[in-house]
């Protein structure tokens, strides 16, 4: 399969995606996972190959960011160049239409539904990964948010879709109180959420988060599942 191409209202492109995993039968799940500011796709393959062993029906690849990051070499989602947080909400959303285009492309041709789709974002690729949800209802039943934050507290929790935050308690570039707020604003609007603050952990993907990631995604039922159950339990 020939990594994605598409173009964005600016004419850039997305074609160094890279497919770390694909099942020779039909997949059952789908991991997406999205880099940081001034990484590449090759930053991630050692999280999906570490997922490909304990997933080995997914159809796992990492996105490679469709714009040269302002500094320094690698990709970006979004310019970082004079961030405010008045701003930051504005410019995810002008690229937040190529990032959802590129999510349903890998849904498309790995045949997996939204439902059994998980998106991974480190940092910015989380940032992204987070708004996405909140743009559009349905696009994953997992999100996993690694050193991440949302570009401003959600206003809604997606609904069937569960929430994983992952965050050091020494990361000197997004402060892990982002991760508590917006963990503490999801539960008080209802949503599905787990949040594991780490001491000692910077801005970074340990064995020690890798295998967390794994841990949540294996070992957390969603609540939309427990309460079907319950629903269709006896009286």
């Amino acid at each position: 399969m020939e990594p994605i191409v598409f173009s964005t209202a600016q004419g850039f492109t997305v074609s160094d995606s890279i497919i770390i995993q694909q099942p020779a039968q039909a997949a059952q799940q789908l991991l997406v996972l999205h880099h940081g500011v001034g990484a590449s796709a090759q930053h991630l393959s050692p999280l999906g190959q570490h997922l490909a062993v304990q997933f080995p029906n997914a159809f796992i690849v990492s996105v490679h960011a469709p714009y040269a990051a302002d500094v320094g070499s690698g990709a970006q989602w979004f310019s970082g160049q004079g961030i405010t947080e008045e701003n930051l909400p504005a410019r995810v959303a002008e690229v937040m239409p190529a990032f959802i285009h590129n999510l349903r492309y890998w849904q498309q041709s790995s045949g997996v539904a939204a439902s059994a789709t998980a998106m991974v974002g480190f940092s910015q690729g989380a940032i992204m990964a987070l708004e996405a949800a909140q743009a559009q209802a349905g696009l994953a039943g997992r999100i996993v948010a690694l050193s991440g934050r949302y570009a401003q507290l959600p206003t809604h929790a997606p609904e069937k879709t569960t929430l994983h935050f992952i965050h050091g308690k020494a990361d000197p570039v997004i402060h892990y109180g982002h991760c508590v707020s917006a963990a503490e604003r999801l539960v008080g609007l209802g949503g599905d959420v787990t949040a594991d603050v780490i001491p000692f952990l910077g801005h970074e993907i340990t064995a020690e988060v890798m295998d967390l990631v794994v841990e949540r995604l294996t070992g957390h039922i969603p609540k939309h599942r427990w309460e079907e159950v319950l629903k269709a339990a006896p009286q």
